[in-house]
């Protein structure tokens, strides 16, 4: 036998040592790998499983008053989506007919949902779990119900939908209650982290995860009474329905503390069913985002603040001339007011006379129009009764309108368009403002700030009341404030006689306001009417603000259209609610 050369042993050992010195190397690094880099590489490769979820608080609930009882109107319930895997489906055409009994979807579109070159297909969202319970009894591979969408209920349908708004389908308040308080009503969500398998699965049974709860959103309770606002909603729809008029609001406020009791708009919505609303503008509160000139219903502000100057005397009379002659325009009255002759100021508001208003501005200038009245007056538009700002109430959108009140000093015509403001024209407040601005003339002189939150639940449901709000005291002395009252009771005496009750105190005054022609001037033939009064027992317990946009009713739009929609609600006011009788 041949012996191997010493050559080829020499290669034979070298191969033998490169292979030892491999298997070394590779030991190293598989000891350098599992040994001394294990803790590194496995958190590696939990970090690329490793997956941060966020658990979604439950919304805050809103509840409003009916009588006494606090009453859920706004809840949260589930729905849910479903989906749909289209590689797994086999035959999209067959599927999509069995569905589309269930979802009430044409198949045809199911059908091209299902033929999709997706993973993830969505058919329906916001089902009920009825349907949900339907489409799993199909067993259909491929569908799947799972997924679960919170869904906000809307007890009272379109009740107060305004004032409520919705919630979109991100989970954002949009418009009204919802957007105001979507910060507190939304809560604070959770958090985990968890090892999630090939399919990106949360595995939420692993030592991994790292758990934080959510804090569910703060329950809401509005000033709203339920009852109220549904029949104020009701008077509102079938007044402007006599008026001949489209749309229109109605607020009811307690004067003593700011609380919006009703707030009504028409025409409305239904939030559950935001998506079917066509004309956006429907989601708007009319109430605090549409300011309008409000014709004489200013004339009670007027004389309040000519009274509390001392500008004028509560039985004080004067010559009312029937016309004034301002700048280059005639200030005159209706006809029906009998022409010149001696008139009291008590007769500027029963006679709505805006000669009257305008003598009661050149009182506060000292007996002619002048800076100084002009600056009285606008001092208590603006700074008494706060036209011109804000009110701040709960609403959202950054809605709310401020009005428009003129500068007393810089300008053309100063005197004629101060005026006009003295009965209404020339100036704006939306509603809201104006139903403000009379409560606190007839409270006794103090400025709440309007509010629609009465306060909140603890976790106990207990109602933890919101203080009221004092923007401003003594807005007009609590003299100034009796005479008021006593003369807006005279004008519904005379020129309400339906609001009449025995027994309980009721005052108002109308407006009929002309509208603005954005070509300048005024419309001849358009108006809009309001009415704003007052009812209670010895002192003012509720306060009314009725607007009527543009009614074709005929006569005068402030007591043949907003009139007969005042007295309707403080009738029923009185038939239905708590209203103090007039003591003995």
């Amino acid at each position: 036998m041949q012996k191997n050369s010493p050559s080829t042993i020499d290669r034979i050992n070298i191969f033998y040592i490169l292979l030892v010195a491999v298997a070394i190397i590779f030991g190293l690094r598989l000891f350098y790998l599992q040994i001394l880099k294990h803790s590194y590489y496995q958190n590696q490769a939990q970090a690329s499983q490793l997956k941060q979820y966020e658990i979604p608080a439950e919304r805050g609930a809103i509840y409003a008053f009916d009588g006494e009882e606090v009453v859920p109107v706004v809840l949260n319930e589930l729905s849910y989506k479903i989906t749909a895997d289209p590689d797994l489906i086999d035959s999209p055409e067959e599927t999509a007919k069995k569905l589309s009994e269930v979802l009430e979807i044409s198949s045809e579109e199911l059908a091209s949902q299902l033929q999709e070159d997706s993973r993830y297909e969505v058919l329906a969202n916001k089902q009920t779990k009825e349907t949900k319970l339907k489409v799993e009894e199909l067993k259909l591979p491929g569908i799947f119900t799972n997924e679960k969408v919170p869904l906000r209920a809307y007890l009272q349908g379109s009740i107060a939908s305004q004032v409520l708004g919705f919630v979109n389908d991100a989970g954002q308040g949009n418009y009204g209650i919802e957007q105001a308080l979507n910060e507190e009503l939304i809560g604070e969500p959770g958090r985990v982290k968890a090892l999630t398998d090939q399919n990106n699965i949360p595995l939420l049974a692993t030592e991994e995860n790292v758990q934080t709860d959510p804090v569910d959103g703060q329950d809401v309770v509005l000033t709203i009474d339920v009852a109220m606002q549904r029949q104020t909603e009701a008077i509102l729809k079938e007044g402007l329905k006599n008026a001949i008029s489209d749309s229109g609001s109605i607020i009811i406020m307690d004067p003593n503390n700011g609380a919006i009791k009703a707030m009504a708009n028409y025409p409305t919505y239904d939030p559950s069913k935001f998506t079917e609303v066509e004309d956006p503008a429907l989601f708007s509160n009319s109430s605090i985002n549409s300011p309008l000139e409000p014709g004489s219903v200013m004339k009670t502000l007027t004389t309040a603040a000519a009274l509390d100057t001392n500008s004028v005397g509560a039985e004080q009379t004067y010559f009312d001339p029937s016309y004034y002659r301002v700048d280059d325009a005639v200030v005159s009255n209706i006809e029906e007011d009998g022409g010149a002759a001696t008139r009291s100021v008590s007769d500027i508001l029963q006679f709505s006379l805006n000669t009257g208003a305008t003598w009661l501005l050149m009182q506060m200038g000292g007996g002619e129009l002048n800076e100084q009245g002009r600056k009285v007056w606008h001092d208590y538009m603006v700074n008494h009764y706060q036209f011109g700002k804000q009110t701040g109430i709960e609403q959202g959108n950054n809605s709310e309108a401020s009005g428009i009140v003129p500068d007393p000093v810089e300008g053309f015509g100063l005197n004629i368009k101060y005026a006009n403001t003295a009965f209404g024209q020339g100036m704006t407040t939306t509603p809201i403002q104006m139903a403000a601005a009379v409560s606190s003339i007839v409270n006794g002189g103090t400025y709440y700030k309007p509010t629609l939150v009465a306060g909140s639940l603890n976790d106990e449901g207990e109602l933890i009341k919101n203080d009221p709000e004092v923007i401003k005291p003594n807005v007009v002395s609590k003299q100034t404030s009796d005479t008021i009252v006593r003369f807006m009771n005279n004008v519904v005496n005379t020129n309400n006689r339906d609001a009449i009750r025995d027994g309980y105190q009721v005052g108002g005054k109308t407006g009929t306001a002309e509208i603005a022609n954005p070509a300048g001037g005024y419309f001849e033939d358009k108006f809009n009417g309001t009415y704003v009064g007052y009812v209670g027992g010895d002192n003012p317990e509720y306060v009314i603000f009725v607007r009527v946009d543009e009614p074709k009713i005929g006569g005068y739009a402030g007591s043949q259209a907003a009139g007969p929609i005042f007295a309707a609600t403080s009738n029923m006011l009185i038939d239905n609610f708590t209203v103090s009788r007039i003591s003995d």
